[in-house]
């Protein structure tokens, strides 16, 4: 899929170069591994042999500027594969799930054993079977059970898109930091907070990128009946709330193809009926993707939930803790409303959470100048600095709780 293929640049000077970023997304089946922000971030395109010459042609005509950032992605790819290897060997016996790129069975032993050897506030929930018949598997982490209806509950997944590998060891490392690393100075957030953590929400499509095809995004599906030779839908896509309006492709095999009807997923299916079980109790719904630094929320066809004042005051709070901690070289988070200031879509995870929880959020993570292959040592930095913004936004959770009883 990705021979003779390259990453560029493109400059986007005002929303109407977006807009048209995004029509020719749709039209030629690109690959837009980040959208830009209007004189803030350049758009990132991967342009394959048989769009390459047209995609250009079009930024041209509209005197949209382009540059090369990745001749070859295959070469990249390599690359990105020995350094995961690499990093391996030198952790050897030392690595722990959360900081390394664990695969499906080794995240499934760590929540296993983090129930067994914890079970007095650990229970892991099989909630059901992906279309492949990977068990999707959650923690619930709380000191009561679940049963104080006064605590709120957060609620964070991971790897919804399957090639953002670096998003699964967030929520382990939250994992850690709350079961078998708890400070003093967090014991409120394991006290007073009840947790959901779901560190592989497409199982099929997760393995499948490591097994396969690295930048594979999408489910495993298969409907021989509308396509016979793709699979998958993007599950990001596939949930019921605007669903198939805007930002999406009709194509069954585009990565923005949101599925013959919403739900048709079974890993969809999954985060809604968490969703709907918590009505009411879930404060923050935190769907973690990689990569761009952002936080943001809907909805994504530019309307604003009723709440939009405080759940930009929660957003940028995150983004304030995390870029007290964040590299040099790192950008810093930009918080709002996704359309605004990402893209528009349809049937996202983070427009349906906002339907029953207060404080929906899709959180972008850093890539660096690496995209969606963050070498693996860089996943530390990462996770500490995350775990800074969780930090913030369940005691924040907390108090919005609180003050709704």
């Amino acid at each position: 899929m990705v021979n003779n293929c390259s990453v560029h640049g493109v400059v986007i000077s005002n929303y109407e170069e977006l807009n048209i970023l995004q029509e020719l997304e749709l039209e030629l089946n690109l690959d837009v591994w980040q959208r830009g922000l209007p004189g803030v971030r350049d758009a990132v395109v991967m342009v394959t042999p048989e769009n390459r010459r047209e995609f250009f042609s079009e930024l041209e005509s509209h005197s949209i500027q382009y540059y090369v950032q990745l001749e070859d992605v295959v070469q990249a790819l390599e690359n990105h594969e020995a350094d995961v290897i690499n990093y391996k060997i030198r952790r050897r016996n030392g690595a722990m799930p959360f900081n390394d790129y664990p695969r499906y069975a080794e995240v499934d032993a760590y929540m296993e054993r983090i129930a067994r050897e914890h079970s007095n506030i650990v229970t892991i929930v099989t909630a059901g079977n992906s279309f492949e018949g990977r068990p999707i598997k959650y923690l619930r982490i709380s000191t009561t059970n679940f049963r104080d209806t006064s605590k709120p509950i957060y609620f964070m997944d991971a790897a919804l898109h399957a090639r953002e590998w670096v998003t699964t060891p967030v929520t382990l490392y939250s994992i850690h930091r709350l079961v078998e690393d708890l400070s003093s100075e967090e014991r409120d957030l394991l006290e007073d907070v009840d947790w959901i953590i779901l560190p592989i929400a497409n199982p099929d499509g997760y393995e499948y990128s490591h097994t396969n095809e690295r930048l594979w995004r999408r489910t495993r599906s298969y409907r021989p009946e509308l396509n016979a030779t793709c699979y998958g839908v993007d599950a990001n896509r596939n949930f019921d709330v605007n669903f198939n309006t805007v930002g999406v492709s009709p194509d069954p095999c585009a990565n923005t193809y949101p599925g013959p009807h919403a739900f048709s997923e079974p890993e969809t299916q999954i985060i809604r009926d968490i969703l709907l079980e918590h009505s009411g109790r879930i404060q923050i719904y935190m769907n973690i993707h990689s990569y761009g630094n952002y936080v943001l929320y809907g909805y994504g066809n530019a309307s604003l939930p009723d709440n939009a004042l405080e759940l930009h005051y929660v957003g940028a709070a995150m983004g304030a803790a995390i870029d007290a901690k964040k590299l040099p070289q790192a950008l810093y988070y930009s918080v709002g409303n996704s359309n605004m200031v990402l893209y528009q879509s349809s049937g996202s995870a983070q427009d349906y959470g906002q339907l029953f929880v207060p404080f929906s959020y899709t959180l972008e993570l850093p890539g660096y100048a690496y995209w969606f292959q963050v070498p693996p040592d860089y996943i530390d930095q990462i996770n500490t600095e995350t775990w800074a913004g969780i930090v913030e936004t369940a005691r924040l959770s907390k108090l919005f709780y609180r003050a709704s009883l």
